[in-house]
């Protein structure tokens, strides 16, 4: 698939929106909750019967005691594809004829950013020492590394002009559905965070906490 085929950031985010979906870190989420182990099985099942096989290479499910996450994303592209937008559109029909609520708006996903100058000699040590893997295809992260189990954050390398030996170099990318990121900048910042910029908004927004430790509100806007 090249990049010509694959549909836009917005276009994704507008397919899948209404149906309960968020655009998060280059894959679509939406998440149910439930009442106990037995009704998240339920759900997962009827995501399962929904997608049929056109969900392998797509599909993932997180399944608790008090909800569901599903998550959509090809596999082979690393990244949403026309596939993942009718998987979606197929998951949340079935999930609506059955009552099932889709509750999009606690979905997020961790990045750890690493700050470096010399990104081709620090990134072999995080891949080695995390047991990552290189992310297939075209990304939202720069030089991205991804857990091969899916269960832990990505990690991504920010080029430095210069060293900064008194400023934190590895900071927390935290993304968020796009329709939250204003609530949950409010809420850093009542809590005596700082908003250092929003010059890239709203791409990401940096904050601080009351030490100066660096975080980012980050969004799949202003991306394309």
């Amino acid at each position: 698939m090249s990049a010509s085929d694959r549909p836009s950031r917005q276009e994704i985010s507008d397919a899948v929106t209404g149906l309960g979906w968020r655009l998060v870190l280059g894959a679509v989420y939406t998440e149910v909750t439930v009442s106990s182990l037995a009704a998240a099985g339920e759900v997962a099942a009827l995501v399962v019967a929904a997608v049929r096989a056109g969900g392998q290479g797509h599909v993932s499910t997180d399944i608790r005691s008090d909800r569901v996450g599903v998550r959509l994303q090809s596999a082979a592209a690393a990244t949403v594809t026309d596939v993942d937008i009718a998987l979606a559109q197929a998951i949340s029909s079935v999930l609506t004829e059955r009552n099932v609520r889709l509750a999009p708006a606690s979905v997020q996903a961790l990045e750890i950013a690493v700050d470096a100058l010399d990104i081709g000699a620090v990134r072999p040590f995080w891949q080695a020492i995390t047991g990552y893997v290189d992310e297939a295809g075209p990304s939202d992260l720069t030089d991205g590394l991804i857990d091969p189990a899916g269960r832990g954050p990505a990690i991504w390398f920010q080029q430095m002009d210069a060293p900064r030996p008194q400023r934190n170099r590895i900071h927390l990318d935290i993304d968020v559905p796009h329709d939250v990121a204003t609530t949950r900048i409010a809420a850093a910042i009542a809590a005596g965070g700082t908003l250092l910029s929003d010059a890239r908004a709203p791409a990401f927004w940096v904050l601080a906490d009351p030490e100066g430790n660096e975080a980012c509100i980050c969004t799949w806007q202003g991306s394309d």
